[in-house]
Formats: C-alpha cells, structure tokens, sequence
C-alpha cells in the first residue's frame, strides 16, 4: 500500500510542468522581446489625438490622486504593481498570438473572454485583489498609528515631516517593509501563473503551485525581475502616468517570454 502510495504522489508531481533555472541573460531576452511586441502598438499612440488625451488625462489623474489621499498615494501606485499580473492577462494572450503567426492587432486582448481558463483567471485575479486591499488597509493603518487620522496640510509639509521626523523614517521604513511582504507573496504565485493558465488547460492549484516552484528553483533571478518591474513603474509613475502607458505593456509582454523561458 505505501508502495503505491509513493508510485501515485510521483505520477502527481510528474504530471505539473517543468521548470528551468535561467539567469539574468535570459531576462534581458524577454525584456528586448516585450519591447519587439509592443512596437506594433506604438502605431495607436502615435495619433495626434490620442496622445492629447494621454497628455491631458493622466496628469488630471495624478493630481487628483496627490490631493484626495496624499498619505496613502505611495501606497496605492505600488499596490497597483500587486494586480498587474492579471491586469496584464490579455496582453499575454497578443504574446501568445504573435507566437503562433496570428494576428496580433491590441484589439485581441479582449480574446481573452473565450479562454477555457477565464475562471481560473477570474479566481486568481480576485485572490490578489484580496492581496491589494488587504496591503491598502495595512499601509492605512500604519499611517493613521503614527500620524493619527488628520490628513496633512500639504504636500511638502507632510513630505518634510516624513524625511525630519523619526515616525517619518518609521513610516518609510515599516512601510516598505510589509510592502515587500505583499510583493514577495504575489511575485512567487503569479511570475508565471497567468500566463500558464492562459497557454495550457490547468487549474489554479498547479498554476500557483508552478510559479512558486518557479521562484524557488530561480530565487536571484526572480528578485531581480521583481526590481526590473518596480525600476520600470517608477520611471512610469513619475511621468504623471503617461509613462506607464508604454512601460505596462512592454513588461506584459516580456512576462510572457519569461514564462516560457522557465516553463517547459
């Protein structure tokens, strides 16, 4: 009986996807092959109106981020970085086209509604947007425990009383602290777990389950794309979200090639 209690739990682990180490060349490669498939794209952007709009809307949308919840605006532009993966799901899926020789016009990411897998997907994107609003409520609480519920008066006093002040170094501290708490958690279930869903017909058990073995059997490489995406939001964020327009999907689509750089 114990006999074949060890022949069904390897024929178990034998039937989830292998996994390969890859190094930091492998990430430059996925990186130069999202930027190569979101070129196509770069053909929308280039409308004069469509980037009017981009110029007015974005820094509307920032501005109004920093002066309805100064304290908590860090929080929520790295929480989004929590929900990427999923948000990202149907660039994937013009990836995945482009692969095959289909056609790869941006409209296709809506293709993602007949995919075998869509509540498996749909199930793991609310799993991590438990994880974003739990980070949220963790971020608010820190802040509201040293500073109280008062909002600040404005941006540079509440920014110099963050940089002069012990609780200000506390914040930043303990902030980034849980924040890379949340962001470890997410990496290691999702690096790879969209993406698979969307390419073979598995559940969110082995999807999961897959990417943290992922993680694990990669654990430098995997930090190191963590810093990749954070690096490259923060370069997006910092153009009043004009920039994230281009650096989201290029990341999206390098996604893609590195799963299948490390899924076989």
């Amino acid at each position: 009986m114990i006999h074949l209690d060890l022949l069904a739990t390897r024929d178990a682990i034998s039937a989830y996807p292998l996994v390969r180490r890859v190094g930091p060349a492998d990430l430059k490669e996925a990186l130069a092959k999202g930027g190569n498939d979101f070129l196509p794209i770069l053909d929308f952007f280039a409308d004069p109106f469509i980037l009017v709009i981009l110029g007015v809307i974005c820094p509307i949308i920032c501005i109004y981020l920093i002066s309805a919840g100064l304290p908590l605006l860090f929080p929520f532009m790295s929480g989004l970085t929590l929900i990427g993966p999923f948000v990202a799901t149907g660039l994937y899926e013009v990836s995945r086209r482009r692969e095959l020789g289909l056609n790869t016009s941006w409209t296709h990411v809506f293709d993602l509604r007949r995919s075998p897998s869509l509540p498996s997907i749909l199930a793991l994107g609310l799993v991590l947007l438990m994880i974003f609003v739990c980070w949220q409520a963790a971020a608010e609480s820190l802040y509201r425990r040293l500073f109280g519920p008062a909002a600040p008066d404005s941006f540079w006093g509440f920014f110099a009383e963050l940089l002069t002040t012990s609780r200000g170094w506390t914040l930043i501290v303990l902030g980034n602290a849980i924040g890379f708490a949340f962001a470890a958690v997410v990496l290691s279930i999702s690096v790879v777990s969209f993406p698979l869903l969307l390419d073979r017909n598995v559940g969110v058990a082995v999807a999961v389950r897959t990417s943290v073995r992922a993680v694990l059997a990669n654990p430098a490489t995997m930090a190191l794309w963590g810093l990749i995406v954070a690096a490259y939001l923060v370069i997006g964020f910092l153009l009043m979200f004009v920039g994230l327009v281009f650096v989201t999907p290029v990341l999206a689509h390098a996604s893609w090639h590195l799963y299948r750089k490390v899924v076989q």
